[in-house]
């Protein structure tokens, strides 16, 4: 992959949260995988001087979502929604409660990241399919282009996990929306930051 020089990134992690790892759910074996990958990320955009916002479920009992087989997780203000200790998350991060799958509803995101001159969000977390997928899309639709990280991101199958990134590989929207793995973006963002993006 490439990114134009003056590109501004900005990388989204979503959905990293003590519930998950605490449960054990079919999903923890892969989250867990993606922590290691997802830090050296964030020591390339601190590097790079790029913001970092950890965006993560704040539902509430009631919720709409709930009235189906769904049970209520991640409740607004609860230990279980804050993000794991495990990710390298510094005071000056963004720490994105969100009320629904994408960090984009009914939220101040795409204001923010404009204040801030970004143009691209890199997106990692959980899970592919949902969270990480809406987000993706909601930040095109936001007139941001978006980088959807495989090797930072799971689902509750590798199965379901590959079957996303296949459907995204190819389409109209490429290259406002390309699948890439942390490697690549790490690369082109170091050249992006020694010739100063």
């Amino acid at each position: 992959m490439e990114i134009e020089k003056r590109e501004r990134p900005s990388l989204l992690i979503i959905d990293m949260v003590k519930e998950t790892f605490k449960r054990n759910l079919s999903i923890t074996p892969f989250a867990t995988q993606i922590i290691a990958p997802i830090n050296s990320l964030i020591t390339v955009f601190r590097k790079g001087g790029w913001p970092i916002i950890f965006a993560t479920d704040a539902f509430n009992r009631e919720d709409f979502i709930f009235k189906g087989k769904m049970k209520p997780h991640s409740l607004a203000g609860t230990e279980g929604a804050e993000v794991i200790d495990e990710l390298d998350r510094k005071e000056e991060d963004l720490w994105l409660p969100k009320p629904r799958f994408s960090a984009f509803f009914n939220t101040e995101l795409a204001k923010w990241l404009r204040e801030r001159e970004v143009t691209l969000c890199a997106v990692a977390g959980i899970a592919t399919n949902v969270c990480v997928l809406t987000t993706v899309l909601d930040a095109i639709c936001h007139d941001f282009k978006a980088v959807l990280l495989e090797d930072c991101t799971a689902a509750v199958s590798q199965k379901i996990h590959e079957q996303t990134l296949n459907i995204y590989r190819k389409t109209p929207l490429y290259p406002l929306l390309k699948i890439a793995s942390s490697n690549e973006l790490e690369t082109e963002l170091l050249k992006c930051h020694k010739t100063v993006c």
